[in-house]
C-alpha cells in the first residue's frame, strides 16, 4: 500500500512557484530490506531508494534523475497475488535508467502489464527545453497510457483518482499545505507536506476499499484507511517530498523509519539542478 499526491504546472506564473510538488508514502513490511535514497547509475545520475529483498533487488518505488526522468509506483489492491509475477519495482528503475520518453515507455509497459501483479505507474519527463510531460498507466485499468493535463492528482492502491476516502482526505490536506506554502520558505513547505504524509486518521467507513478488497479481513482493511498506515509489522516506512522549481532546481527530502521503530526516523535532503 502506498499513496502519492502531486501537483504539476509546466509553466508556473511566478519564478517562485514550483513546476512539480510531489508527496508520497511507501507502505511496506518493516522487516523488508531496502536502501534509503541515494544517487546511483552510470554517472550517479539517478536518485531513489532501492529494494534489497532477495529476488527483487534493485527495484524501486519512487525516483528522479538529473536528466529529468521521474517515476513513481503504487501496487493495486488485489487479494490474490501471483507469486511467479515479475517484480514491479523494476518498472521504476528501468525507466529512470532508459533513454525512452515517458509515453513511449508506458506504451511498452502496457504490452507487458500481464506479467505483473496489479500496479499503477507515473512516468514523467521534466525538461526546460521541451516542456514537462507527466504520464500514467495502470495495468488494471485502460489498456493505453494517458498524458496527464496540468493539475493536482491523487493515487493510492486503486486506479488514478479513484475516490477512496483517505485519498480525498489526503488530497485536501495536500492542497491546503501547497496553498499555505506559497507564502512560506521552501523548508517550511516541506515540513507541512511531511505532516500531511504523517496523518494517521482513519477515514472510515469506506465502501470503496471494502469492495475492492472484499477478500481481506475487515480489521486489516480498516488499518489501510489512513494516509499514514500503522500496523504492528507493516505500515508507512518512508515519506518523500519532491519539489522542482521554475528554474529546474530539485529538492528531494526523504524521511525513513529506523530499525523498524515507528518512534525513530531519519530525514535526508538532496538538492541538485536538472540537466535538461
Amino acid at each position: 500500500m502506498c499513496i502519492i499526491f502531486f501537483k504539476f504546472d509546466p509553466r508556473p506564473a511566478s519564478k517562485n512557484a514550483y513546476r512539480l510538488i510531489l508527496a508520497a508514502n511507501r507502505d511496506e513490511f518493516y522487516h523488508r530490506p531496502s536502501k534509503s535514497a541515494e544517487f546511483w547509475g552510470n554517472n550517479n545520475e539517478i536518485l531513489s531508494g532501492l529494494d534489497m529483498e532477495e529476488g527483487k533487488e534493485g527495484g524501486s518505488w519512487l525516483g528522479i534523475s538529473t536528466r529529468g526522468k521521474l517515476a513513481a509506483l503504487t501496487n493495486y489492491l488485489q487479494p490474490r497475488q501471483d507469486t511467479g509475477a515479475r517484480g514491479r519495482g523494476e518498472l521504476v528503475t528501468q525507466f529512470l535508467s532508459s533513454d525512452m520518453d515517458s509515453l513511449s515507455y508506458l506504451h511498452k509497459v502496457s504490452t507487458e502489464g500481464h506479467l505483473y501483479n496489479g500496479f499503477n505507474l507515473i512516468a514523467a519527463d521534466l525538461s526546460m527545453a521541451k516542456g514537462d510531460v507527466v504520464c500514467y498507466y495502470g495495468n488494471r485499468g485502460d489498456p493505453e497510457p494517458v498524458v496527464l493535463a496540468p493539475g493536482t492528482y491523487g493515487l493510492s492502491n486503486a486506479l488514478l483518482e479513484t475516490p477512496w476516502k483517505k485519498l480525498c482526505f489526503g488530497k485536501r490536506l495536500f492542497l491546503e499545505a501547497v496553498e499555505r506554502g506559497q507564502a512560506l520558505p521552501k523548508d517550511a513547505l516541506v515540513e507541512q507536506l511531511l505532516d500531511v504524509l504523517s496523518n494517521d486518521e482513519a477515514q472510515l467507513p469506506d465502501p470503496a476499499i471494502v469492495a475492492q478488497g472484499m477478500e481481506y479481513i475487515q480489521p486489516i482493511l480498516s488499518k489501510y484507511a489512513a494516509v499514514c498506515v500503522r500496523c504492528p509489522t507493516y505500515g508507512t516506512r518512508t515519506n518523500t517530498v519532491i519539489l522542482v522549481d521554475a528554474e529546474g532546481r530539485v529538492t528531494f527530502t526523504e524521511r525513513s523509519l529506523l530499525d523498524q521503530d515507528t518512534a525513530h526516523w531519519e530525514t535526508r535532503t538532496h538538492e541538485f539542478r536538472l540537466q535538461s
